[in-house]
């Protein structure tokens, strides 16, 4: 394939200010994505927004700091998209270890997340000729071609860029509202009649109005109605067979049923079967993938061995990548850090803990990362089941712990260290192949590629753990306002396996579930997602893809489609980040002043509940109305 930019061709790439902006980019959506994360458990690729905000912040500086070029914009784009993988890796495991009552310094966290981004940048190297070059057209790599279409039509950047900003400050003006001055309530519920107990409820925000636009109407349908069978089945079901019970009904030791409210049952018995419903459909994706497992770990191992002998001779200068003995040195040296450090895994950690740590981060990162890369190429980022492939890094880990006889509290941090480690590779090393991939088609150099992406990863490391530790120390881990729903699974995986003191009726039951939505043809994880988390969580993401399926249906041509899927995608990604930045942002205003108290403003019920609901009826009517408008 001949790409945008020819071998024999060198243009300004790999600049200062590409690299800047990259972090600043990455900085931003990073933390935006970690706040999303912390909220919901999902997470969303930046590749493409990044690569629009890239276009438009060189064109804006032009008179300030003169031309760019493509290549420029792409090492910016690439430096920044490292962080949101990063920000995955920590939200999926890191708060696990605050619900345990650790308080792991922002030092650890910060160094556990920079080395599993390394780990994960160098063990994708040497697959980068198998699978971007001899694979291109057997793997789309969608966001990774997305995003090089959005840099070779440069010329339009400017404009295209303006959904961003706008979903930007709306989506901050609307937290600032609710969160900081408290306008309005952030959410509301509705009880059901005749059933009891049972509730609707909604966050009233625009960040999850964006994931669902996102998504689609078929996976938030999906999403939506797992919660549906939670709060709206479940829920009253347990109360019915539960309200005459004279005595707390296990795992419960203290509160009657029939005490309790819709959120204290859901707490108490429907987020165990959440949990196994999550870990079912993770193990069954994982499972699923086994076939592209196989492949693509014979095609790492073999192109492992090619690359000595393929880089004896100088490569042209798009086939350039960083030599083997950076893969080799690189790695001993973070093994070297685990080993020889005894605060990166925990301070209680002995040496042969951290040995045989080692040996299962570089074992199962090696493995996930191949498995990582190929899939993304196949279904895109966002689809990547990153969490189960860290359920299975922990359910081997904790298995391996358990043998050995280290069950105690800091086994269960250790093999939770490990599992961090293994989750920011894996989701790093899909991350860096889109990148690689839109670096392919319009003619960058892979070394300049690969070193702006470690350059991203150990950057913005330390910036997203201390916004995951500002959102933590300001709303708790846990806690209605910050569920961290990915890291509470994760807990109870090790719990399960190193204690063995969970509740596995419930558990099993929720895998049972789980099964039973994949022999109707039902994709477990999203409908497994939805039973795990509150309904309030999924109804907004359900109206998001609610309003992408009705802007569908106004476009008939396919160039229609894509060019108004991509502004409203845009709009999408500007409320996830306007949102997810000023939450960041008040979290640490908690931490420093105390909890925002607004300004005192009390409405009578259900008025307040009626002025949320108008003022999200509002968003989404704007929401729909700009994607509408994308051809006009």
């Amino acid at each position: 394939m001949e790409p945008y930019v020819p071998a024999e061709k060198h243009l300004k790439d790999f600049t200062l200010r590409a690299i800047l902006a990259g972090i600043l980019f990455g900085i931003i959506f990073g933390s935006a994505n970690a706040y999303l994360g912390l909220r919901v458990g999902l997470t969303i690729s930046t590749a493409i927004p990044l690569a629009i905000v890239a276009v438009a912040f060189f064109r804006l500086l032009k008179p300030l700091l003169g031309e760019s070029t493509i290549l420029e914009h792409n090492i910016a784009q690439t430096t920044g998209s490292a962080s949101s993988s990063l920000a995955s890796g920590i939200i999926f495991t890191i708060p696990a270890l605050f619900l345990w009552g650790f308080d792991p310094a922002l030092l650890q966290i910060g160094v556990l997340a920079m080395l599993g981004g390394v780990l994960g940048v160098l063990f994708m190297i040497p697959l980068r000729r198998f699978l971007i070059v001899k694979e291109h057209h057997t793997l789309p790599y969608p966001e990774g071609t997305a995003a090089a279409q959005v840099l070779i039509a440069a010329d339009a950047g400017g404009a295209r860029a303006k959904n961003v900003f706008l979903g930007l400050g709306v989506g901050a003006l609307y937290k600032l509202c609710t969160s900081f001055f408290k306008l309005w309530p952030e959410a509301l519920s509705v009880k059901l009649p005749v059933l009891r107990k049972a509730q609707i409820g909604l966050e009233a925000g625009p960040a999850l109005l964006g994931v669902g636009y996102i998504l689609g109407y078929r996976i938030s349908a999906i999403m939506v109605a797992g919660g549906l069978l939670s709060w709206v089945a479940i829920i009253p079901i347990i109360d019915i067979f539960g309200h005459n019970l004279a005595a707390p009904l296990y795992p419960e030791s203290e509160m009657l049923i029939k005490n309790m409210t819709a959120y204290e049952i859901w707490t108490r018995y429907i987020r165990y079967m959440g949990a196994g419903a999550v870990a079912f459909a993770g193990i069954i994706t994982v499972i699923k993938s086994l076939p592209t497992m196989y492949g693509s770990l014979k095609i790492g191992l073999s192109e492992l061995t090619k690359q000595s002998s393929q880089n004896m001779a100088k490569p042209i200068r798009t086939d350039h990548d960083l030599p083997m003995i950076v893969v080799v040195f690189g790695t001993l040296i973070v093994a070297t850090v685990i080993i020889s450090t005894q605060q990166v895994l925990g301070a209680g950690s002995t040496l042969i803990t951290r040995i045989v740590a080692a040996i299962c981060i570089a074992a199962f990162a090696f493995m996930f990362v191949t498995v990582s890369s190929r899939i993304v190429g196949l279904v895109g980022v966002s689809s990547n089941p990153t969490s189960g492939m860290t359920i299975v890094t922990l359910l081997g880990t904790s298995l391996v712990f358990y043998a050995l006889g280290w069950t105690d509290a800091i086994g269960k941090a250790t093999a939770l260290t490990v599992g961090t480690v293994v989750c920011v590779a894996s989701s790093i090393a899909g991350d860096i192949s889109q990148d690689l991939k839109a670096g392919y088609i319009i003619g960058a150099t892979p070394r300049k590629q690969q070193i702006a992406e470690l350059i991203g990863a150990v950057t913005s490391a330390f910036f997203i753990a201390a916004a995951v530790w500002l959102l933590g120390k300001a709303y708790t881990f846990g806690s209605p306002d910050l569920a961290a729903p990915q890291a509470t699974l994760m807990k109870t995986v090790i719990e399960g396996v190193l204690q063995a003191d969970l509740p596995w009726g419930l558990v099993l039951t929720g895998a049972a579930i789980a099964g039973m939505s994949e022999l109707l043809g039902v994709p477990s994880l999203p409908f497994a997602v939805g039973i795990y988390l509150p309904l309030s969580t999924m109804t907004p993401v359900f109206v998001g893809g609610c309003i992408r399926y009705f802007v569908d249906k106004k476009w008939k041509s396919k160039q229609e489609q894509d060019t108004q899927k991509e502004q409203g995608i845009l709009l999408g990604s500007g409320l996830i980040a306007g949102e997810g930045i000023i939450g960041v942002l008040i979290a640490a205003y908690a931490v420093i002043a105390g909890r925002p108290q607004g300004l005192g403003i009390q409405w009578p019920h259900p008025v307040g509940d009626i002025i949320a609901l108008g003022v999200f009826i509002v968003l989404g009517f704007y929401l729909f109305k700009k994607a509408q408008l994308a051809r006009q």
